[in-house]
């Protein structure tokens, strides 16, 4: 089986953008101010690929993706065959909520679909701990860059939001309830033990 799809790729790029545009106004690069001036913001002209845009493209984005590949790579690791869905009805949801201007937004971008072999339960838990795991990884890996200093200090505004993004979803998805991994983590260790 192939690690990704035409259809995996299809649901990545419409999951990337509608994160993009649901977290747009909330990952804008903020300006000091010192540095603001009124002139230029009101020349600028605005679009819908923003810098919010971008960033949230550039941070959301992947750590959702991300996170949804490691549960995809660990179930593929058991043997089992592995597949990545955008959860268009959830996507669907997260837009309608950001369109009415709701001030909490909750949606499940996406979700690893496998089947196979029987999975035994300490499988079944490092599968569903694989996605908190890249989530972690990413968000170590974001606070050793800013205390390490090992990008430019451009970068130092993105490296934070990953930083701040990638801990929030580790927190989120080990929720031990629910439909959420921790609870799939949880349940699977204690079948397991």
């Amino acid at each position: 089986m192939p690690l990704i799809v035409f259809q995996e790729i299809i649901d990545l790029l419409i999951m990337v953008g509608v994160i993009g545009f649901i977290f747009k106004d909330v990952l804008q690069p903020r300006v000091s101010v010192a540095d603001y001036d009124p002139l230029k913001d009101f020349r600028k002209k605005t679009s819908f690929f923003s810098d919010g845009f971008k960033n949230a493209a550039i941070v959301a984005a992947p750590a959702i993706a991300l996170h949804e590949l490691g549960h995809k790579i660990s179930a593929i690791s058991f043997g089992l065959e592995a597949t990545f869905h955008a959860a268009y009805t959830w996507l669907g949801i997260g837009l309608l909520l950001k369109v009415i201007g709701a001030p909490f937004i909750f949606f499940v971008p996406g979700f690893v679909s496998y089947s196979g072999a029987v999975v035994e339960p300490l499988a079944r838990a490092l599968i569903a701990f694989s996605g908190p795991a890249v989530n972690l990884l990413l968000f170590l890996f974001a606070t050793a860059s800013i205390k390490r200093r090992w990008f430019k200090s451009k970068y130092l505004p993105i490296l934070v939001l990953t930083k701040q993004i990638n801990l929030f979803l580790f927190i989120f998805n080990m929720l031990p309830f629910g439909f959420f991994d921790g609870a799939h983590v949880l349940q699977s260790l204690m079948q397991a033990f």
